[in-house]
Protein backbone atom coordinates (compact mmCIF):
# COMPACT_ATOMS: atom_id res chain seq x y z
CA UNK A 1 0.00 0.00 0.00
CA UNK A 2 1.11 3.49 -0.70
CA UNK A 3 1.19 6.26 2.18
CA UNK A 4 -0.31 8.94 -0.67
CA UNK A 5 -3.71 9.18 -0.51
CA UNK A 6 -6.19 11.67 -1.29
CA UNK A 7 -9.52 12.42 0.10
CA UNK A 8 -8.88 8.86 2.44
CA UNK A 9 -8.33 6.91 -0.79
CA UNK A 10 -5.46 4.33 -0.42
CA UNK A 11 -3.59 3.45 -3.58
CA UNK A 12 -2.66 0.21 -3.96
CA UNK A 13 -0.06 -1.14 -6.33
CA UNK A 14 -1.18 -4.70 -7.91
CA UNK A 15 1.78 -5.79 -9.24
CA UNK A 16 3.28 -5.58 -5.61
CA UNK A 17 0.15 -7.15 -4.03
CA UNK A 18 0.04 -10.04 -7.07
CA UNK A 19 4.10 -10.59 -6.29
CA UNK A 20 3.24 -10.64 -2.70
CA UNK A 21 0.74 -13.23 -3.02
CA UNK A 22 2.71 -15.48 -5.32
CA UNK A 23 5.81 -15.27 -3.36
CA UNK A 24 3.88 -16.69 -0.24
CA UNK A 25 2.13 -19.07 -2.27
CA UNK A 26 5.83 -20.52 -3.93
CA UNK A 27 7.24 -20.35 0.21
CA UNK A 28 4.52 -22.51 1.21
CA UNK A 29 4.65 -25.05 -2.09
CA UNK A 30 8.39 -25.14 -1.57
CA UNK A 31 8.04 -26.19 2.18
CA UNK A 32 5.21 -28.85 1.48
CA UNK A 33 7.93 -30.10 -1.61
CA UNK A 34 10.44 -30.00 1.08
CA UNK A 35 8.82 -31.39 3.58
CA UNK A 36 7.73 -34.55 1.70
CA UNK A 37 11.35 -35.29 0.22
CA UNK A 38 11.15 -33.78 -3.23
CA UNK A 39 13.41 -31.42 -4.72
CA UNK A 40 11.26 -28.14 -4.72
CA UNK A 41 12.71 -26.27 -7.72
CA UNK A 42 13.08 -29.40 -10.01
CA UNK A 43 9.03 -29.77 -9.55
CA UNK A 44 8.31 -26.49 -9.49
CA UNK A 45 9.46 -25.92 -12.81
CA UNK A 46 8.43 -28.88 -13.95
CA UNK A 47 4.92 -27.62 -12.99
CA UNK A 48 5.63 -24.47 -14.32
CA UNK A 49 6.57 -25.59 -17.71
CA UNK A 50 3.83 -29.02 -18.32
CA UNK A 51 0.95 -27.61 -16.17
CA UNK A 52 0.66 -30.70 -14.84
CA UNK A 53 0.02 -30.29 -11.14
CA UNK A 54 1.48 -33.74 -10.03
CA UNK A 55 4.51 -32.21 -9.86
CA UNK A 56 2.94 -30.51 -6.91
CA UNK A 57 2.49 -32.29 -3.73
CA UNK A 58 -1.27 -32.20 -2.12
CA UNK A 59 0.46 -32.16 1.21
CA UNK A 60 0.10 -29.23 3.26
CA UNK A 61 -2.92 -28.54 0.21
CA UNK A 62 0.07 -27.24 -1.31
CA UNK A 63 -1.54 -28.07 -4.98
CA UNK A 64 -4.28 -26.31 -4.73
CA UNK A 65 -2.44 -23.05 -3.54
CA UNK A 66 -0.43 -23.29 -7.13
CA UNK A 67 -3.33 -23.72 -8.88
CA UNK A 68 -5.24 -21.09 -7.82
CA UNK A 69 -2.98 -18.54 -9.31
CA UNK A 70 -2.39 -18.18 -12.90
CA UNK A 71 1.11 -19.92 -14.12
CA UNK A 72 1.66 -17.48 -16.30
CA UNK A 73 1.42 -14.60 -13.36
CA UNK A 74 3.45 -17.16 -11.48
CA UNK A 75 6.35 -16.49 -14.30
CA UNK A 76 5.77 -13.06 -14.85
CA UNK A 77 6.35 -12.82 -11.14
CA UNK A 78 9.61 -14.67 -10.83
CA UNK A 79 11.15 -12.87 -13.81
CA UNK A 80 10.32 -9.36 -12.42
CA UNK A 81 11.93 -10.70 -9.12
CA UNK A 82 15.18 -12.09 -10.93
CA UNK A 83 15.69 -9.13 -13.16
CA UNK A 84 15.04 -6.53 -10.48
CA UNK A 85 17.39 -7.78 -7.31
Amino acid sequence: MDDNSTYGTSLFNVDEIQDALVETTLDEVYSALLYRGYNPVNQIVGYLLTGDASYITSYNNARDKILSIDRGKVIEAVVRSYLEH
